[in-house]
């Protein structure tokens, strides 16, 4: 067996073919999302560390309402096929777009709560429904 890594092996047209015939469907959609973190110049959110300015974009996987100590808090889970973050916008119920499934870009300062990655507050952009 050879001690190269798969991922540096060359790779033909039908090796990618068969690659994708045997993955799952969500690790496909993993390996999208990481390639077009890679394409918008975002950093990984596998990379993102407590304090940390960042850029980030994925799809939103939940979104729901929670109350932070009284006030209402929006809450969506941003996947990009490395890890997860949490979005947290404070005093909104809803906001327009943010749902499920929706491709976003999000901007802010990274914080850890819980052992979770958490962005509050971030700037955001909502990417086409048309590239999806």
């Amino acid at each position: 067996m050879s001690a190269v890594p798969r991922s540096e092996k060359p790779v033909g047209r039908f090796r990618r073919m068969l690659d994708r015939l045997s993955s799952s469907q969500e690790d496909l959609e993993s390996e999208e999302l990481r390639e077009d973190t890679a394409t918008a110049g975002c950093t990984r959110i596998g990379d993102c560390h407590d304090r940390q300015i960042v850029t980030v974009t994925g799809t939103l996987r939940t979104v729901t309402l929670r109350p932070r100590a009284g006030v209402p808090a929006l809450e969506a889970e941003l996947f990009d096929g490395s890890a997860a973050l949490d979005v947290v916008w404070l005093g909104r119920r809803s906001i327009v777009g943010i749902e499920p499934g929706r491709r976003l870009i999000a901007s802010g300062r990274v914080s850890l709560s819980r052992g979770r990655r958490v962005l509050f507050n971030p700037k955001y952009e909502l990417r086409p429904l048309g590239r999806e």
